[in-house]
């Protein structure tokens, strides 16, 4: 028999990444959730407002940390209108005036001081709002995750999962402390520059913006492409950190099959769909920069023309006309830097909103937190009533499952892989839910019972247990946190594990690498049952993972999951006949349905399908 637990490959594609999942049938034939991630599809501005919803943080102290801005902003215009007090009433009166000139280039050099103590201020404020917000918004996200079924997390690559924790996330950080930081004191800078240079000739101001408005116009519609553009910069960057994590921890595969080629160029496509990602990006965005170049020196040519004309007549004075060219290059310098705001802001628009669609996306799984019901610790009795399952947008791998496990038994589920024996497992620790039918614990629907409370009472051990990068004593604490070292010590003492302990060299200290990666299979795996045993659960659930182990390791695993299973209500998915033998019952599963029921000895005897299993474990113990 195959040890293979996959029980069908519905909904993924023939390279093996997952594949958009259509939505299951609910209960009572109503459409199911859709597994998989959402795509927030609010405008720019809906997604910087709901995004400022999701972050308070990024409110608090705003006003005084604009007042900073403000007063940054104003210092900017000292040297413009300085300079225009000290060409007119300290050089062009005839005889130039000498301490009002020194006077003047004094206000400017305090202004200077006290512009660069507020931008200081400003600076600091907004980088710890910025941070704490950013902070909210991937802790928010991260423990959404979490909370979506294996089945939604499987439609995205880890890699490209975690990015919208990390770099999407990151996008926005270097939005908010560089482009937002400009964006608030360019919109005030252009406002200060404006209503000054109405002061010192409207009629120059008019020139000004009859210039650049079209301009402006013309970005609101272009931003709507640069936004699509940088959409898909966020989706390849994703995809290429997918691509690159999944070799990373499958390198050992790789090597052993020698395919680095054939990684190395699926690698370089994904490199190649990002680089022309981005340069697409870029080049739409570098279109702003030549043409906001062109209509600056545009603008000053007129103004420059116009002025001459005006001061001619004698409607504006040559201080005035010098310091109406500063502050036209105050007014043009936010919109010089609009190619590398606009670039930023899209970015981030861009990873926000691939950061919402994470947190957009309903948990098919759902928490009935307080609604919920929280069952009393004891034996467990387990029924099945009509379930049926399909997973999304594949056929039927359960039909009309009508089964009970009584409190305090051990049984054993077995069938050829695809059998339908994984999904029965995942629906009785509610990693999914049944298009049909109701799973009952102590006769309540699972759906209907806490994640807290169900997650203390069944517990899966899985065929491959994971690690953390973390001590022995920190993974075993998973199954109790808080637990001390003589308690630790005891729980591996009863599950036979203490010469084991006693083995190794630094004990409980010992460090098991990143995924368990420093100890063996066999020994990653009685970690696993360890931290079973110390959560201590009414109902245990066990892929049994005791083959290609040496005998030593074997044995131990052995004796480890007796003293786990005594006394509980056990269901173990088999891929051995000592597992079967042990059990006091054995379900068999055949293409989705249970085919037959009983005791291992009275199941051998009859014809059928767990005769023809149980003689192929014979035929390979005999090998």
């Amino acid at each position: 028999m195959s040890t293979d637990t996959t029980d069908t490959t519905a909904g993924r594609t023939g390279r093996g990444r997952a594949a958009p999942l259509a939505a299951a049938p609910a209960p009572g034939g109503a459409p199911g959730p859709q597994p998989g991630l959402s795509r927030a599809q609010d405008s720019a501005i809906g997604t910087v407002r709901r995004g400022f919803g999701l972050s308070p943080e990024f409110r608090a102290g705003l006003g005084v940390t604009l007042v900073f801005a403000v007063i940054a902003t104003l210092g900017r215009v000292l040297v413009p209108i300085a300079v225009q007090q000290a060409v007119d009433r300290g050089i062009a009166t005839g005889t130039p005036d000498t301490g009002f000139v020194i006077a003047m280039v004094l206000v400017c050099a305090v202004g200077v001081v006290v512009t660069s103590v507020c931008a200081y201020q400003m600076n600091v404020r907004l980088y710890r709002a910025t941070e704490s917000g950013l902070a909210t918004l991937r802790r928010k996200a991260f423990r959404h995750i979490h909370d979506l079924s294996v089945l939604t997390q499987n439609t995205e690559r880890k890699g490209a999962l975690v990015s919208r924790v990390t770099s999407d996330v990151d996008q926005v950080s270097s939005f908010m402390q560089s482009g937002g930081l400009m964006l608030i004191i360019s919109i005030g800078q252009l406002l200060i520059a404006t209503v000054l240079m109405a002061v010192y000739s409207w009629q120059l101001t008019l020139v000004v913006w009859v210039c650049f408005l079209p301009l402006m116009l013309a970005v609101r519609y272009f931003q709507r492409w640069l936004s699509g553009a940088y959409l898909v910069v966020r989706e390849r960057a994703g995809d290429m950190l997918g691509a690159i994590s999944e070799t990373v921890v499958g390198a050992s595969v790789i090597r052993a099959h020698g395919t680095e080629e054939r990684t190395s160029e699926r690698i370089d496509a994904t490199v190649a769909d990002m680089r022309r990602a981005q340069v697409r990006a870029q080049r739409l965005s570098a279109f702003t920069f030549p043409t906001t170049e062109m209509v600056a020196a545009i603008t000053n040519a007129s103004v420059v023309v116009v002025g001459v004309l005006l001061g001619v007549d004698g409607d504006i004075s040559p201080g005035g006309l010098v310091a109406f060219l500063f502050l036209v290059t105050l007014f043009v310098a936010p919109l010089a830097a609009a190619t590398e705001v606009l670039n930023e802001a899209q970015n981030a628009i861009a990873g926000w909103r691939r950061v919402l669609g994470v947190l957009d996306t309903v948990p098919d799984i759902a928490d009935p937190a307080d609604a919920g019901v929280s069952l009393p610790r004891g034996p467990i009795r387990v029924e099945f009533r009509g379930v049926g399952y399909a997973y999304p947008g594949g056929p039927p791998v359960l039909h009309g499952v009508d089964e009970a496990i009584e409190p305090g038994t051990r049984v054993a589920v077995v069938g050829e892989t695809g059998s339908g024996k994984t999904t029965f497992a995942k629906l009785l620790t509610r990693m999914m839910d049944p298009v049909e039918g109701r799973v009952l614990v102590d006769g309540t629907d699972l759906r209907e019972v806490r994640f807290d409370n169900l997650r203390s009472r069944i517990v899966m051990v899985p065929q491959e247990g994971f690690l953390f990068d973390s001590t022995l004593r920190e993974n075993l604490e998973f199954g109790r946190p808080g637990a001390t070292d003589d308690e630790l010590r005891s729980a591996l003492t009863e599950l036979g594990l203490a010469d084991w302990l006693d083995g190794l060299a630094h004990g409980l200290d010992t460090p098991v690498g990143e995924r368990g990666e420093s100890l063996s299979a066999g020994e990653r795996q009685l970690v696993a049952l360890a931290r079973a045993y110390l959560a201590d659960p009414d109902l245990l659930v066990l892929d049994e993972a005791t083959s290609a182990v040496d005998p030593a390791t074997e044995v131990r695993l052995q004796r480890a999951i007796e003293g786990l299973t005594r006394g509980r209500t056990t269901v173990s998915i088999a891929h051995r006949l000592s597992t079967a033998q042990a059990a006091d019952e054995v379900i068999v599963f055949d293409r989705g349905r249970v085919v037959q029921r009983g005791p291992h000895r009275e199941l051998a005897g009859r014809p059928g399908v767990y005769a023809a299993l149980n003689a192929s474990w014979t035929r390979q113990q005999q090998l």
